[in-house]
């Protein structure tokens, strides 16, 4: 088998993975097949970090009247029940698993800290970021750019519900264009929307190339991490 071109990696999903065709909620079916690609990747002794959205629970303040600083903050805590049940599928296939939370919750997490989420990557344990960055306003996004810089990440793998950036939306536009390369610049320019500017910007200080890829393939994360995703790579090269 081929060498993976990342030592250590953090992997984005959005809340949205989890509920597989239900469109809410978890589906566990999914979790566990998300689990086992992830499994593929520490047997290869690939060194994983996860952020996950909150999507499948929580949608913001949409509709609700809220103000900002509460939706945010129930959104966070919605991140933390998708790590759970993230964890819980990767213990059941014998992967060590940690959550480290950005909110203090002793009884269900760990406190983020640096050192010791390092520390577990090197002992081979996959490491789930929940709640976000600890602070409203800033997305799941910005929270996996921001832990992948202060992890040392050398990629973030993107998992979408589309198989890579497009100039516009292809499930509303067939004649939609994908790109295969992309700068940091060209998602800021041509506003792709593929992460929100926070998240794209300290990727971009910090020369972390971002892949984005489909996740409904099967084996996709792997290949992903093999150079092999038919996805968009977005990096600092012109």
């Amino acid at each position: 088998m081929s060498e993976p071109k990342y030592k250590r990696v953090m992997l984005k999903l959005s809340g949205e993975s989890l509920a597989g065709k239900n469109g809410f909620g978890i589906d566990f079916t999914v979790a566990k097949r998300i689990a086992e690609e992830i499994k593929g990747l520490v047997d290869m002794g690939v060194e994983v970090g996860a952020v996950i959205g909150a999507g499948n629970i929580w949608r913001g303040r949409e509709g609700s009247g809220m103000d900002r600083v509460t939706a945010d903050n129930m959104g966070m805590l919605a991140t933390c029940i998708n790590a759970l049940a993230l964890q819980n599928s990767l213990e059941d296939l014998g992967i060590e698993t940690r959550v480290q939370s950005a909110i203090e919750m002793r009884e269900i997490a760990e406190p983020f800290i640096r050192r010791r989420a390092v520390r577990h990557l090197e002992k081979g344990r996959v490491v789930i970021f929940a709640a976000g960055s600890g602070n409203p306003y800033f997305t799941t996004d910005t929270a996996a750019a921001l832990r992948a810089a202060e992890i040392d990440a050398e990629c973030i793998l993107l998992a979408k519900k589309v198989d890579g950036v497009y100039d516009m939306d292809p499930n509303i536009y067939p004649e939609a264009v994908k790109f295969e390369q992309l700068t940091y610049r060209d998602v800021i320019e041509k506003d792709l929307k593929v992460m929100d500017i926070t998240a794209i910007t300290l990727c971009k200080d910090n020369e972390i190339p971002i892949i984005v890829f489909g996740l409904d393939g099967e084996g996709n994360i792997l290949k992903a991490i093999m150079g092999e995703a038919n996805g968009t790579i977005i990096d600092c090269n012109e």
